[in-house]
């Protein structure tokens, strides 16, 4: 991890200091995503079956969850079991509480203007695979789309190394009520979904997290004509830690360690007015990395580290606030008068009771955040996020007479006498 002394640098050194991996934007990546979505864009299933043979040896398949599911509850220990139905049950109870409530504004008398919320009719979500499998992911995305009542949920998922779908990606899908899920990833899956190949609809909307190259084409797809929109930039994990001089620095290296695990592109730092605290969490990540399954995965995480040592409270909130982080957790004492402070985080973990895994997993609130600095202006998964809002309004006859001239007087000032002479029409109507 590399030590910086935040008052020690230019505004150059400071904007490097924050900058995120170089590799997620790398030319030979964006080229190659293009290839691959103009791919399966033009030639549909058949590019798509080629792309997912080439990159994961493997042919798309639907594959039905029930039966899975099922051998995944028998198998489980009850313990585990009992894990996962908690942590959907939190997620589904945090979602529906934040369901958005209808709005009806009497603007001028007789003139009501309403905001009435519908969900979006088909979304496609990502679900994260390979060694791994993130079956987590899958509750966090969609438990929020079954609050919002979507109609159709189309789930994609990389094939597990010897082929098929991993069981506990299976027994979430079941929970979360979805019959089935594509055994498909990468580039071509988000291509898949943004346009339709064969028996894989296009979607609306494409939400969930990926690697560089799934970001990358969602944010490619969502750019091009008849394009899906999507959900945030969501692609390798970061997290800031905010520690002060007694935060426990083997729960920091712990936090520090729990996000560079995820991927080689993973970004973490901690920043920190404690020189000391900042020599014991090194100490203690080079400790609790040696015996980690994932430990070169961290390594080459924790190359592109960073502890940036701050004069206090103030410095290390306008950090978190021009980096943006998809995590930030607060590991001080008073974290409330921090937080007050705080304007641009996905997700904030207050205090040093507060993990950034129980949000992984069933604190209630979606994983699935903004990164790459986009928490500047995007929210993290909710209800919402498979939602849109329609206005409607309701004029009576007296509200049309008071509203036609200066409706008509403000179009008129504009040069459409078309839409003038549509408010002095419902003047006369009105009469």
């Amino acid at each position: 991890m590399r030590r910086l002394v935040w008052s020690e640098l230019d505004e150059a050194g400071r904007v490097a200091a924050l900058a995120r991996p170089a590799s997620r934007r790398d030319p030979a990546l964006v080229d190659g995503v293009r290839a691959i979505v103009d791919k399966v864009r033009g030639g549909g299933w058949t590019a798509l079956a080629d792309e997912a043979m080439r990159i994961d040896g493997a042919m798309p398949q639907r594959v039905a969850v029930a039966d899975i599911a099922a051998r995944a509850r028998r198998d489980l220990p009850p313990a585990d079991l009992a894990a996962i139905e908690l942590a959907a049950a939190n997620i589904d109870r945090f979602h529906r509480a934040g369901l958005p409530n209808e709005v009806a504004v009497e603007t001028m008398p007789g003139l009501v203007v309403r905001k009435v919320w519908r969900p979006i009719e088909r979304v496609g979500l990502y679900v994260p695979g390979g060694r791994t499998p993130l079956f987590s992911t899958l509750l966090m995305l969609a438990l929020p789309a079954r609050a919002a009542g979507v109609g159709e949920i189309v789930a994609v998922t990389p094939p597990r190394p010897d082929g098929g779908l991993d069981p506990l990606v299976a027994l979430a899908a079941d929970l979360a009520g979805i019959e089935a899920v594509w055994t498909v990833g990468g580039a071509q899956a988000i291509a898949a979904l943004a346009f339709g190949a064969g028996p894989i609809p296009r979607v609306d909307r494409i939400c969930g997290p990926g690697n560089a190259w799934v970001a990358e084409a969602k944010t490619l797809v969502a750019g091009l004509p008849g394009g899906p929109a999507i959900d945030m930039p969501a692609g390798p994990s970061e997290l800031m830690v905010i520690a002060d001089a007694g935060a426990d620095p083997r729960l920091v290296a712990a936090d520090l360690l729990s996000q560079a695990e995820h991927d080689a592109a993973a970004q973490v730092m901690l920043v920190t007015h404690a020189p000391a605290l900042a020599d014991a969490v090194e100490a203690e990540v080079a400790r609790q990395l040696a015996p980690l399954p994932r430990r070169d995965i961290a390594a080459a995480s924790l190359a592109a580290a960073r502890v940036l040592l701050v004069g206090g409270d103030d410095e290390a909130a306008a950090i978190a606030n021009a980096y943006a982080p998809e995590h930030l957790s607060l590991a001080v004492a008073e974290p409330r008068a921090l937080l007050a402070r705080l304007a641009n985080a996905g997700a904030i973990f207050a205090g040093r009771a507060a993990a950034e895994t129980f949000g992984d997993y069933l604190a209630g609130s979606s994983h699935v955040l903004p990164t790459d600095g986009a928490a500047r202006a995007w929210s993290g998964i909710s209800a919402m996020s498979f939602m849109k809002s329609i206005t409607v309004q309701e004029v009576t006859a007296e509200a049309a007479r008071a509203a036609a001239g200066p409706a008509a007087a403000l179009a008129r000032l504009e040069g459409l006498e078309a839409h003038a002479r549509a408010a002095d029409l419902r003047a006369e109507a009105a009469a």
